[in-house]
C-alpha cells in the first residue's frame, strides 16, 4: 500500500459533453494535486434523468489516455455482466499498453437492473451476480497475468485461451467495488490491489476494513497490501470548508485515496476552484 494520502478526481460520463470530460481529465494531468481519473461504467445515467446522454466508458477512457501522460486512469467499476471476461482482459492488457502502464482495472458485480433489462443483458438475483462475479474474476486475472488460460465454469469456458500482447505493468492493478461481507471482500482480499468503499462512513468503514482483515489473515494475505479509496461528492454549491473537512477526516480514518466525485453538471469553474483549494491546502 502507498504510504502517501492520495487526492483522485472522477467525473461520470453521464449528463455532461465530451469537450468538458476531456477539460477535466487533461486538466488533472496536469494538476500534481491529482493521482488519479477516474469514470465509470454505465449506459444510462445513474443520477437525474436515466434517458438522458452517458458515453461509454472504455472508449472515453481510451480517449483520455491518449490525451495525457501522467496520471493514472481507471473506471470505478465495470460491471463484469456487461461483457465478456476474455474481452474485458483483452481491452485491459490494451488500455495498459496505450497508457503506458498509467491503467488500473476496476471491477464489480453489476447492479443496474434498468439498462440491463433494457439491452436485453441478464443480471440476474443476487447470488448468480456474484457466482458470475467470482469466475469473472479468475478468468480476467489469469488472462491478463498468465500466457494460456483454461476455465470450466457454470458461466465461462476457455480452452487454452490467449491475450496478447500483456501490458507493461507486471501486475495489473485490480480494484473492486462494494462492501458485501460474504462474497465482495473475500475477493477483496484474494484478488484485489485497490478496494473502493463507495461512499464513506466512519462505522461502516471500521467495521467493513475489520472484516477485510479477518479475510486476509485466512488466505495470508497483509491487508497494508490493499490501498483503500472512497468518495467526496462534490456539487456546484459543494463549500471548501466542506470538503477539507471530508478530506481531513477520511485521511484520519486511514483512507488511501480520497476521490473527489463532481457531480452533474460539472463546471469548469467549480473543478478549476476545487484544484486551487487543494493545492493550497495544508494536506
Amino acid at each position: 500500500m502507498e504510504s502517501d494520502f492520495e487526492i483522485a478526481i472522477k467525473v461520470a460520463p453521464h449528463h455532461i459533453d465530451w469537450e468538458t470530460m476531456l477539460w477535466v481529465a487533461t486538466h488533472a494531468d496536469t494538476s500534481p494535486v491529482y493521482s488519479d481519473f477516474w469514470n465509470f461504467d454505465h449506459f444510462y445515467p445513474i443520477y437525474g434523468d436515466s434517458s438522458g446522454p452517458c458515453l461509454e466508458s472504455w472508449v472515453t477512457l481510451s480517449a483520455i489516455a491518449q490525451a495525457t501522460s501522467r496520471i493514472r486512469i481507471g473506471c470505478m467499476v465495470n460491471g463484469v455482466h456487461y461483457r465478456h471476461p476474455a474481452v474485458v482482459a483483452n481491452m485491459a492488457s490494451g488500455l495498459d499498453i496505450i497508457s503506458d502502464g498509467r491503467f488500473e482495472l476496476g471491477l464489480g458485480a453489476g447492479w443496474n437492473q434498468e439498462e440491463s433489462g433494457a439491452y436485453g443483458i441478464h443480471l440476474g438475483s443476487l447470488t448468480e451476480r456474484f457466482n458470475r462475479f467470482d469466475e469473472a474474476l479468475a478468468v480476467i486475472v489469469s488472462l491478463v497475468h498468465k500466457e494460456r488460460t483454461s476455465f470450466e465454469g457454470e458461466y465461462f469456458s476457455l480452452k487454452e485461451a490467449l491475450n496478447n500482447p500483456k501490458g507493461p505493468q507486471e501486475r495489473l492493478p485490480i480494484c473492486i467495488g462494494g462492501t458485501g461481507e460474504k462474497r465482495t471482500l473475500p475477493n477483496v482480499a484474494k484478488y484485489a490491489s485497490h478496494w473502493n468503499l463507495p461512499s464513506y462512513d466512519q462505522n461502516l468503514f471500521t467495521n467493513k476494513l475489520n472484516s477485510l482483515k479477518l479475510y486476509c489473515n485466512e488466505i495470508g494475505r497483509d491487508v497494508e497490501e490493499i490501498k483503500i479509496s472512497t468518495h467526496i461528492f462534490v456539487e456546484e454549491a459543494t463549500d471548501d470548508e466542506t470538503i477539507i473537512n471530508q478530506l481531513r477526516i477520511q485521511e484520519e480514518a486511514g483512507i488511501n485515496q480520497s476521490i473527489i466525485y463532481f457531480q452533474p453538471p460539472v463546471s469548469r469553474e467549480k473543478v478549476n476552484s476545487v484544484t486551487e483549494l487543494l493545492s493550497n491546502s495544508a494536506l
